[in-house]
């Protein structure tokens, strides 16, 4: 026996010596003998990012290279170095080594290497900006094929941040397989979460507060059929909606396939514990389409989108609407008698919807397209941020791409932007997310990181309505009846 224990152990150092060796015939020592004047091109793009100190690793891949990819070997600005073997063209970093670069530091320069016929090349390095504001641990979407009638499988699903594991909030196969969307949270709070289910027996709005059962609404107003577009007051005991009589159209010919148009909506706010509904003839007038309502921060002000009715769908082109707020009370569900508006669809000739405030109050960013409210099928959307003091409204021009930029939210702290864009083909939706300075400047956005480069080219689903979270969603249940 203690014979047969020898050999074990020596057959066991054999195995790992020779292991050993095979790693180092296989690893190719680096002798950079050119130093290339472009920097590569990689996707997902993270050349000149801006991302916050708590993010996943970023993996990416190298495209366009007519060689092979040796290595990349990130440098932070406090001397930190760590050299990645790429695997194909693929450069992936471990989570263990990835914190401990970006702890401490401000920025990365990243430097890639690869082999063009036997010889080691070096491209330019690319920098990135490290954030010390910390960014929210989750953002919650949807994910849904990018149709325009049928679906089967949807589901609301959460990210943490921090990694790559994405879990399911509610799926639709536990609902009938039916449509679900409209998922919102008072004040980014996991606990407190409002979500839409549409046709079937379950079919209703939803609110869970606390007990991870999320309980439908009874509408006490049999007119009202709809509530979508929910914004909660800051208090957690009102939530505001809009409602919508929404069609969808195709068009024969025009670069936008679809258009999504209302025949008639309105604003109104709900009060969870009456399980009233209250509104104004200000948010609720037969001239107008109002829609996409928001409170501010402090719950005094309730900011909407508003346009002049015309005949639909014949005028669906002049459908331009304006971004106003008017005073509210909360705790006399009472509105103020004057509108004010902060950007003007008559002066500008756009239209402006989904309008998010930063927490702090300062800034408001919207979505802008030719026409309409529905901005998510116009290939030129784009995000603008207002000030709210001064109502100045500018571009978010670093964010915005030749495609479509449309649903946002805010982190808590104000200092990050999640939206849905199109920019990588046009077709689906993909989560971005940008870095706010004070002055209310965008940095250049990143694509969500995930595990691995070839993810988004894989993933058959587009991302939509990404809110920032402060916690993980515990829904256990929602309530049949």
């Amino acid at each position: 026996m203690k014979k047969f224990n020898t050999l074990y152990v020596i057959g066991r150092y054999v195995c790992i010596a020779v292991f050993i060796l095979f790693l180092f015939s296989c690893s190719h020592k680096v002798d950079i003998a050119k130093r290339l004047s472009s920097t590569p091109i990689i996707f997902p793009d993270y050349k000149n990012v801006t991302i916050p100190c708590d993010i996943a690793p970023i993996h990416f891949r190298v495209e366009k290279e007519i060689g092979d990819v040796v290595s990349a070997k990130f440098s932070s600005d406090v001397g930190k170095n760590i050299v990645v073997d790429a695997d194909g063209k693929d450069i992936s970093i471990s989570s263990k080594d990835w914190k401990n670069l970006v702890k401490d530091a401000k920025s990365l320069s990243v430097e890639i290497v690869v082999n063009r016929s036997g010889v080691d090349c070096a491209y330019k390095s690319f920098h990135i900006l490290v954030s010390r504001d910390a960014i929210d641990p989750y953002i919650a979407y949807r994910l849904i094929e990018p149709g325009y009638e049928n679906w089967y499988k949807m589901g609301i699903y959460q990210r943490d941040l921090t990694c790559y594991e994405q879990t399911p909030i509610l799926e639709n196969s536990k609902t009938g397989n039916n449509c679900m969307n409209c998922h919102n949270f008072c004040n980014r709070d996991a606990k407190q979460m409002m979500l839409h289910l549409r046709a079937g027996k379950l079919g209703g709005t939803y609110v869970m507060q606390g007990d991870g059962l999320a309980k439908k609404l009874s509408i006490d107003v049999d007119s009202i059929k709809s509530l979508v577009y929910p914004a909660w007051h800051p208090s957690g005991k009102l939530i505001a909606f809009s409602t919508n009589d929404t069609h969808q159209g195709f068009h024969s010919s025009d670069r936008n396939r679809i258009e999504v148009y209302d025949q008639k909506s309105d604003v109104v706010v709900y009060d969870l514990a009456s399980n009233h509904i209250f509104t104004s003839p200000l948010l609720s007038s037969q001239r107008s389409f109002e829609t996409y309502p928001c409170f501010s921060p402090d719950g005094k002000r309730l900011y909407f989108c508003t346009a002049d009715s015309v005949e639909m769908p014949r005028r669906y082109k002049d459908v331009k609407y304006s971004v106003c707020s008017i005073a509210f009370d909360a705790a006399h569900h009472a509105f103020g008698t004057e509108v004010d508006t902060l950007f003007s669809a008559h002066t500008t000739g756009k239209s402006a919807v989904m309008p998010r405030i930063s927490p702090d109050g300062k800034w408001l960013v919207v979505t802008v397209a030719d026409y309409g409210c529905f901005p998510i099928w116009h290939h030129e959307a784009d995000l603008c941020i207002i000030n709210l003091q001064t109502k100045e409204c500018q571009p978010l021009s670093a964010a915005n791409s030749r495609d479509t930029e449309s649903y946002h939210s805010w982190s808590s702290n104000g200092r990050w932007l999640v939206f849905g864009s199109r920019r990588v083909n046009g077709l689906y939706t993909m989560p971005y997310i940008c870095h706010i300075d004070k002055n209310g400047k965008a940095s250049k956005p990143f694509l969500l990181p995930q595990k691995s480069p070839d993810f988004y080219d894989k993933c058959l689903k587009s991302f939509n309505i990404p809110e920032f979270v402060k916690d993980k969603v515990e829904l256990k249940d929602i309530e049949k009846k």
